[in-house]
């Protein structure tokens, strides 16, 4: 009986604790989509085309999409949250590997 009531609590805990991920994944699609795109930028550049990458600004319908962006990140801070941890540890170990941070 105690083995039974185990499982009957076990089950359910474990469900829930493995798609905690995809809940939190599907909480911010379009955060998780731009934070892909960007990830990827870094990890399939070399460092030099970052470097060219750094100096150039964004024009026309890419500039705009860029200000959404960052207006819809400073308006919601929880999804802040999330595309910066996201990013951040791709992107800091790139420029690492490329001298840009010490």
């Amino acid at each position: 009986m105690r083995k039974r009531l185990a499982v009957l609590v076990l089950v359910p805990a474990l469900w829930l604790v493995s798609n905690a991920p995809q809940a939190q994944q599907q909480q911010y699609p379009l955060a998780d989509m731009l934070a892909q795109k960007i990830i990827d930028k870094y990890t399939n550049s070399t460092c030099v085309q970052l470097a060219e990458n750094k100096s150039e600004k964004p024009t026309g319908e890419k500039a705009q999409m860029e200000q959404r962006v960052i207006a819809a990140l400073k308006a919601d801070p929880q999804m802040r949250q999330y595309f910066i941890n996201k990013i951040a540890a791709p992107i800091a170990n790139k420029m690492f590997e490329c001298g840009m941070i010490p």
